[in-house]
């Protein structure tokens, strides 16, 4: 009869062991998702626009002209291979003499046998009012539509920042271009992924 009853208490001492843990992983796990859903309004985030002037032989230019036989280099097209190397001022607005926020430096190379995309690489030196340093893109320009390039890397305020810049040309008359530039940045940590 002891020894049964030396069998159950073990038992049940097993028993409530084993349950402990589990109601405390339950219990972390609930909290820890408490914890992430009141986090979730804490994701910081920075959403803005500026305009890019580039002006042909001004803050702009062909160092490698692309194979011959191509159109020539225009205000939205420059020959498949052509090499191009800018550093264009950041305005608030999409006038020229409107306040210089940044600046964007960098090269394209132009990948499609139609003149109209180019492989880009910048850094955009920003100062604005909050926020100070660069960011650094690469991505597919498109000259005529759309683009977006993904955020690769920053420094100063924009250390470890994540996001996506989109280009979109709404001025292409007259030597100078100009591109309307969308900021959709975010800071760590970063906003949960749709699924």
């Amino acid at each position: 009869m002891a020894f049964a009853l030396h069998n159950y208490a073990l038992a049940t001492l097993l028993l409530i062991l084993a349950i402990l843990p589990f109601e405390g992983t339950c219990a972390s796990h609930h909290h820890h998702h408490h914890n992430r859903n009141r986090l979730r309004h804490r994701h910081k985030s920075l959403h803005f626009t500026l305009f890019q002037h580039e002006t042909i032989n001004k803050t702009g230019y062909a160092i490698v002209s692309g194979i011959e036989g191509g159109g020539g280099i225009s205000e939205s097209t420059s020959p498949f291979g052509t090499l191009f190397v800018f550093q264009d001022p950041l305005t608030a607005k999409a006038n020229r003499s409107s306040k210089q926020l940044g600046t964007a430096e960098g090269t394209s190379i132009t990948s499609g046998l139609d003149g109209l995309s180019s492989i880009s690489v910048a850094k955009l030196t920003l100062r604005l009012k909050d926020h100070k340093g660069s960011i650094s893109i690469v991505g597919g320009t498109n000259n005529m539509k759309r683009s977006d390039h993904p955020v690769v890397g920053g420094t100063e305020d924009f250390l470890f920042v994540h996001g996506y810049i989109t280009s979109f040309p709404i001025d292409l008359k007259g030597p100078s271009v100009v591109y309307k530039i969308g900021f959709h940045l975010y800071w760590p940590p970063y906003p949960p992924q749709a699924s």
